[in-house]
């Protein structure tokens, strides 16, 4: 049967390539995949210091189980223009950094060693997408991707495409098709037999198919107790298959649910009831390591958009994102917007070419995914290109006809020939612009927008962003309208039946190139901060979830009379989703305020907001009168179930260090991110302490980035990375004004 191990360890690396020595192994530093050629500073870098050759090398020594198989090695993803070389011979050369590609090695395996040679080329190719012109994000060399060993049959399944074509029926079907490998043309017969179990659970069916040709189709039918795959319930089921021929056995198991996702002109339907799609983007990148991130990191980004920002979708912006990532938006029922790589830039024939290559490499990876709804099948925010968008849309309508297509502009009167109206609304903001004088519209007209006055599908995939960057330690105003951008954004959308929802820009900070952000080479557009601490937009998000699930209060203030231009902290935005909330200022009684319907009326859970509406600044502590603690509670149902204190007078007690997870896996490149932060008097955050924190770590592991942090906006965070040997990682983190802290993790 097949083996599939990891291949991440123990590979040669080291700067530069040299074609005269691919065929012996060469002096390098030893490494672990996922793996970042260059780890860069937080910001303030040169991104040109990637962007040149690099080379990886490893031996594979011959084994017995090699004998008479295919052996073949697979990487999920390197960046960019990858070579592959066994003894000297090139076996192939792959130039898309997002997808997998798999280098056949049979024909050149010798019964010794072999030396695997890798040359990995970070420059900025322009017949690559998404080079040959300006790019909002950073493209990190590497193999930054898992790779893995494959040892299977002469015959075996190369993939399968498993749809559920009646799964709103009571009783439901599977169908698939199942593609073969081989690679030495033999003639094929023989059986497949499939199973269809619930993940990790019981077997539901049981066939048996012939098979002759490359190609096999199969399915079952009237299968009864089936669940559906739903954003509040992902059921998951499994398809095995076994493949027997006169050249041997192979098996896979592919992952797959029942459900059905439509965008129509009245919006997105879910197994087909409504649902307001809202969400956010989000680049795979870490501070440091860049893309070389494992499998914790990418499933906690999921866990982060799901749990902690209450999202229903995210969209993969701008590029096929990581296998570890889409797997977790299954099993924990995350919608996702996938795409192919690109921004603005649209190439020449070549180019496109392999852009037409991306679409099919995409889809047939991700084809299974319950989580992902729609392909994103044009270059984001470029320009009309009828022949080129012709193809992408009818190539992905060939490969997979059970989802549609969109493609994400931000010119208005775009052609249309995707199935959906995907668009980058950045209208609010533009209030600012010189010789605007429409003032603040908050959304463009559905019409103006399209030019197409027939009802279509339609959807908004960016806003706010770059309209207004905000840092995490911002001065509170420019916080707070930072959060109602947000805010008047999502209720917009709520309120409008022809939209099916939004995605907003972004979930966390970025780095970027020399000739975007903020000059530091860093975008400030994210909710979150790159290490993922929240700003307050990020509240906006998370109050919108149910409270059964998580509570959130969330005063957007740092609670000081003097932090704002003419004193005070009204007007206040309190974001929550509490049924009404009380406040309590000083000695003066609590006054009940409620949820702001009159300007957010569309939103599940609007904002309380404190003005004059419904407080006077006399409560609020005016210049000249002394400054009180405020008192935050929260109710549901009338019972309270949250309460929030902010003192008048804050001062710095506690130093905070918090991981994620204290448990990491040995040998695997295993991350886990730990946030310290320092607190006041009642546990809130200290928005101007900015000492240094020194970081040491005993142990098998390390910290990536620098040991010693200057705090901002009173936090930092950093990723713990196991090494190979088992133990005990401790942790402490030490500042000036307070005790040490200390943390125990365990690598196992």
């Amino acid at each position: 049967m097949r083996i599939t191990e990891s291949f991440n360890g123990n590979w040669l690396f080291r700067h530069g390539f040299q074609a005269d020595q691919v065929s012996t192994l060469q002096d390098g530093e030893t490494v672990t995949l996922p793996h970042s050629a260059v780890e860069l500073p937080y910001n303030y870098f040169d991104e040109t210091d990637y962007q040149k050759p690099f080379t990886y090398q490893k031996v594979l020594d011959w084994r017995a189980d090699f004998e008479g198989r295919e052996v073949s090695i697979v990487f999920d993803a390197a960046m960019a223009d990858s070579v592959v070389y066994l003894n000297g011979q090139e076996i192939i050369a792959h130039k898309d950094g997002y997808t997998p590609f798999e280098a056949r090695l049979t024909p050149h395996l010798v019964k010794g060693r072999n030396v695997i040679t890798v040359k990995i080329d970070g420059s900025e190719n322009p017949e690559i997408p998404p080079f040959g012109g300006q790019i909002d994000y950073l493209c990190y060399a590497g193999i930054y991707r898992d790779v893995w060993l494959k040892v299977a049959s002469p015959v075996a399944i190369a993939n399968v495409k498993i749809e559920t074509p009646d799964a709103l029926a009571e009783k439901k079907s599977v169908t698939a098709r199942v593609f073969l490998a081989n690679p030495q043309s033999l003639a094929v017969s023989g059986t497949i037999e499939a199973k269809i179990s619930r993940k990790g659970g019981a077997e539901i069916a049981a066939a048996s198919f012939s098979v002759s040709g490359n190609e096999a189709s199969l399915g079952f039918s009237d299968l009864a107790g089936i669940e559906l795959w739903d954003i509040s319930n992902p059921a998951l089921y499994e398809m095995t298959l076994t493949l027997k021929t006169a050249a041997g056995e192979d098996a896979v198991t592919q992952r797959f649910g029942f459900r059905t996702a439509q965008f129509t002109p009245d919006g997105f339907l879910l197994n087909g009831k409504p649902l307001k799609l809202r969400g956010l983007n989000r680049h795979q990148a870490w501070p440091h390591t860049g893309y070389a991130m494992g499998r914790r990191a990418q499933e906690k980004d999921a866990d982060i958009l799901k749990y902690d920002l209450a999202c229903n979708i995210v969209r993969t912006s701008h590029y096929p994102q990581s296998k570890w990532f889409l797997d977790r938006c299954d099993e924990i029922g995350l919608l996702c917007f996938e795409e192919i790589p690109g921004w603005q830039h649209i190439g020449g024939e070549s180019w496109q070419q392999e852009s037409i290559a991306n679409v099919r490499r995409m889809i047939e990876r991700d084809w299974n995914h319950p989580s992902i709804i729609i392909w994103g099948v044009r270059i984001n925010e470029s320009q009309d290109n009828h022949a080129f968008y012709a193809e992408t849309n009818r190539l992905a309508r060939e490969l997979d006809s059970t989802r549609q297509t969109g493609g994400v502009r931000f010119i208005t009167n775009s052609e249309l020939l995707e199935d959906v109206y995907t668009m980058n609304d950045f209208i609010l903001g533009q209030e600012e612009m010189p010789g605007n004088n429409r003032g603040r519209v908050v959304l463009r007209d559905r019409v103006e927008t399209t030019g197409i006055t027939k009802p279509i599908p339609y959807m908004i995939t960016e806003y706010n962003g770059h309209m207004y960057p905000t840092k995490r330690f911002d001065q509170e105003q420019r916080q707070a309208e930072h959060v109602t951008r947000h805010l008047l954004i999502l209720n917009a959308v709520a309120g409008n039946s022809d939209i099916s929802g939004s995605t907003g820009w972004c979930m966390f900070d970025y780095n970027t190139h020399k000739d975007f952000g903020s000059g530091d080479r860093v975008c400030y557009h994210g909710v979150l901060d790159m290490y993922r601490i929240p700003k307050f937009a990020a509240y906006a998000y998370a109050s919108q979830g149910d409270p059964a699930d998580k509570v959130v209060m969330q005063p957007v203030t740092f609670w000081a009379r003097g932090e704002r231009n003419i004193g005070g902290v009204l007007p206040l935005i309190i974001l929550t989703n509490c049924d009404y909330v009380e406040v309590k200022f000083g000695e003066w009684a609590p006054k009940r305020v409620y949820p702001d319907r009159e300007n957010y009326p569309h939103l599940p859970h609007p904002p309380v907001v404190l003005d004059l509406r419904s407080v006077t600044p006399e409560e609020f502590g005016t210049w000249g009168r002394v400054w009180r603690e405020g008192t935050f509670t929260g109710y549901v149902d009338g019972k309270p179930v949250t309460t929030m204190v902010l003192p008048a007078d804050p001062v710095p007690t506690t130093l905070e260090v918090v991981a994620d997870d204290t448990a990491l896996r040995a040998g695997e490149k295993d991350a886990v991110r730990v946030v310290v932060r320092v607190l006041d008097q009642c546990g809130n955050l200290l928005p101007y302490f900015e000492e240094p924190v020194s970081l040491a770590l005993s142990g098998p592991g390390r910290i990536i980035g620098p040991v010693d942090h200057t705090l901002k906006g009173g936090a930092t965070g950093f990723w713990i990375e196991a090494g190979d040997e088992l133990g005990k990682l401790e942790l402490t983190a030490s500042t000036r004004r307070l005790p040490p802290q200390s943390v125990t993790l365990t690598v196992s």
